[in-house]
């Protein structure tokens, strides 16, 4: 089988505008598949498929055998290039029915599904997601579709009554996102804003959260801010539970949590597309727009949410009583494993240096982020993203981050095979992310070994609070050589 073609367009996270049946409009609504010239009454078996909801995505299903269905995913709207998130049910199905799902018209090449991904799957009776056995997942390059690639699965329904749905991932929806966020707020806590800081093309919320200790939020007082944003690409939903695991994290009454409000202000976007995430499209806004291209000079009506989010990230840097040190964007990554990070590159020696630390220590604080995969670029096709854009804005003391975490699993420290992902483990990574800041600021002399007595679950069973010794310890590893890079590896 071939297992490698390259893209041919200048973005290499683009994908592929060729042909007629990428042309697809709209999603599938409780379309009746049945063998052709049948006319009889639908029977079970005869499976009915739907992506009419939130998050849904499913353009076109061909009947090929009462055993196999090919299935196109629909493009995200007003932009045939991207063909990557799905997301639907299927009904009406027969007991012990098996099938093969062959979804055609993947616009990328490249895909984790060679190392074992499968896709994720719950029923009406079974609510939690799982992952399909990758036994039953094939990842080739098809000569019936083109010699695009397509992904098969196998799939046997045990449950008549069941509704089942079939995604890329764990769906994180804009609605579950809403739920969560009035939850917060109606706990009343004192070190928790949650404000709207503008709305989308399509008049959702672009919701802005405050965590802090409020002395640090009245006027004249010299502050850090950590910003952190997600979910501008809204099919990485990976993003959003790593992102909810930073706010769970920071909001516990964990002594962590407790001194970082102390010392810190957290300002978290934590769905920066939220029309893109809504409609189900992988990569693009409502408008078809990349979003995370257009940081240099934001439409204030063709891209609101990433102008307010600018606007408000400008005024806070021309603040003398501000001090933006961190801006982090949280992605999914469809091609590498692990939690990594990409940087930028500096003519400063030191500030090189200085950027690596705090990457060093999140790998310190979770097995699941690789240093080694951790890269330093500036492509000029990356000018546009929100790291490379803010860390050419932002003075010499801060420094921009992209997070990736793998759609898929991580491996390990102590090695052994790839562990796949779960919603849990997105957000535990999360929460290792807010923790990391306390040794990066140096605050582990602020806590107690008392006050850590019965959180033993809260630390995650990682590696603890340690006093001091892991920050100075980059220095002596600089000049090691990375364990293993990926190649191909793209940057967001």
């Amino acid at each position: 089988m071939e297992r490698k073609m390259e893209d041919t367009i200048r973005d290499p996270d683009a994908g592929n505008e060729a042909g007629g049946e990428d042309a697809l409009v709209g999603n599938v609504n409780k379309l009746l598949v049945i063998p052709q010239g049948y006319t009889g009454a639908p029977q079970k078996g005869h499976l009915i498929f739907d992506a009419c909801f939130e998050s849904g995505n499913l353009g076109r299903v061909d009947y090929i055998s009462e055993f196999e269905f090919d299935l196109f995913i629909r493009p995200d709207t007003c932009n045939p290039r991207f063909r990557v998130w799905f997301n639907f049910t299927v009904e009406n199905v027969r007991e012990t029915q098996r099938v093969i799902f062959n979804i055609v018209n993947f616009s990328k090449t490249k895909s984790l599904y060679r190392d074992g991904m499968s896709p994720v799957v719950k029923s009406s009776s079974r609510p939690k997601w799982q992952r399909l056995p990758a036994k039953n997942v094939y990842y080739y390059r098809c000569p019936d579709h083109r010699r695009n690639y397509v992904m098969s699965f196998a799939f046997c329904f045990d449950r008549e009554d069941d509704v089942y749905q079939f995604a890329y991932c764990f769906p994180y929806t804009y609605s579950r996102l809403q739920h969560y966020l009035s939850s917060l707020e109606r706990r009343n806590l004192d070190y928790l804003q949650r404000e709207q800081l503008g709305v989308s093309v399509q008049q959702r919320r672009l919701d802005l959260l405050t965590i802090t200790n409020p002395a640090h939020l009245k006027p004249g007082v010299e502050k850090k801010v950590v910003f952190l944003t997600a979910r501008v690409h809204p099919g990485e939903s990976p993003a959003s539970f790593v992102c909810q695991g930073v706010i769970d994290f920071l909001v516990s009454q964990h002594p962590v949590a407790q001194v970082l409000r102390d010392h810190v202000v957290f300002k978290i976007v934590p769905m920066l597309n939220p029309d893109g995430v809504y409609l189900g499209n992988y990569r693009c806004s409502l408008m078809g727009f990349d979003l995370n291209r257009h940081w240099q000079d934001p439409s204030p009506w063709a891209h609101p949410t990433l102008h307010a989010v600018k606007q408000l990230i400008v005024h806070m840097n021309q603040d003398p009583k501000v001090s933006l040190e961190f801006y982090i964007d949280v992605h999914a990554h469809s091609t590498m494993m692990n939690g990594f990070m990409y940087g930028n590159v500096f003519e400063d020696e030191e500030r090189v240096q200085r950027q690596a630390v705090f990457p060093r220590l999140l790998c310190h604080n979770a097995p699941d982020f690789s240093f080694s995969n951790t890269s330093f670029n500036r492509d000029v096709v990356k000018a546009g993203t929100g790291r490379r854009f803010l860390g050419g804005l932002l003075d010499h003391t801060s420094y921009c981050y992209t997070l990736e975490v793998s759609f898929y699993s991580y491996v390990a420290g102590g090695g052994g095979g790839p562990v796949p992902y779960t919603e849990e483990s997105y957000m535990k990574l999360g929460r290792n992310v807010a923790r990391t800041f306390l040794d990066y600021y140096k605050l582990n002399n602020l806590i107690d070994s008392n006050m850590l007595a019965g959180q033993g679950s809260s630390l995650d069973g990682l590696s603890g609070i340690r006093q001091g010794n892991v920050y100075s310890s980059w220095r002596s590893q600089e000049g090691e050589k990375p364990e293993r890079r990926i190649h191909g590896a793209r940057d967001s």
